[in-house]
């Protein structure tokens, strides 16, 4: 029942987000929204029910299997990526790249605003 309460919390967050996205006419996906909102729940709700934790610990166990549509995306479209392959690859590699550089840059500030170690060491 617990994992029932779980995915019913879930699935209003992402309502909500699709509802707050239609009213307001954002160029957001309503799912993104959700979560947003799921985050300040979880922030500010401390103490956790254990349905929420059961249907996301559910959902991830299976997560490879919501790469199966676009693996078939792929494969629909075989002729077209074979057309633009190179426009592809450069994407990937362009956007990898800046993913890293990004990550690097946030974590580096992360660092900053982390608190020292108990004995006074500090590692950069």
């Amino acid at each position: 029942m617990n994992m029932l309460k779980g995915f019913t919390l879930l699935l209003l967050f992402q309502l909500a987000g699709e509802v707050i996205v239609m009213l307001a006419a954002l160029p957001v996906p309503g799912p993104v929204v959700g979560m947003g909102l799921l985050l300040f729940y979880l922030v500010a709700r401390e103490p956790r029910g254990p349905g929420l934790e059961e249907a996301s610990s559910g959902l991830l166990s299976h997560l490879s299997l919501l790469f199966v549509p676009a693996g078939v995306g792929v494969i629909v479209h075989v002729r077209r990526v074979e057309q633009e392959w190179v426009a592809i690859g450069a994407a990937l590699v362009i956007s990898t790249l800046l993913t890293l550089v990004v990550t690097a840059w946030v974590m580096k500030l992360a660092l900053r605003w982390r608190r020292p170690a108990a004995g006074g060491a500090h590692e950069e």
